[in-house]
């Protein structure tokens, strides 16, 4: 007996959440979209409860701020993930507390995998029912689902 099954693409989306303004070291100004992954859930080293947080990261990118403005909102392909970098100061916002990272999020694209080829099936319904299903207690025999 042939294998029967059905290939259901199950993606990493990352969504285009904004933009900024940046400049190169020669004074050019460009934009880079701001991209967010899904959902994950964090437990907090001090208070052992979890909460849910979402990892971001930027990409340059050749639009105008127009274009990055009708960006906001696609689904991406790829995931963020935790790279490791040298050492930096980062300021907390809420707290203003300076903290020593040695971490960035990059986006990652998806890896490009083949789905295997799905096989239909050249058995129909009758061929099934012909086979001696109708012998076996699937259907009810009076018309009364009884449990």
């Amino acid at each position: 007996m042939s294998k029967k099954y059905l290939t259901q693409k199950l993606e990493n989306m990352v969504r285009i959440i904004g933009y900024k303004k940046r400049e190169t070291e020669e004074g050019k100004e460009f934009f880079v979209l701001e991209l967010q992954g899904g959902i994950t859930m964090v437990k907090s080293k001090e208070t052992g409860k979890l909460y849910a947080s979402a990892n971001k990261a930027t990409i340059s990118s050749t639009f105008d701020a127009k274009t990055c403005e009708a960006l906001i909102g696609t689904e991406l392909e790829g995931r963020i993930e935790k790279v490791a970098s040298e050492p930096y100061e980062y300021t907390v916002r809420e707290t203003g507390e300076v903290i020593m990272l040695s971490h960035r999020f990059e986006y990652v694209e998806e890896d490009k995998v083949i789905a295997p080829k799905v096989e239909l099936s050249q058995t129909s319904f009758r061929d099934v029912m012909k086979s001696g299903y109708e012998d076996e207690n699937t259907f009810s025999k009076n018309g009364q689902l009884v449990h």
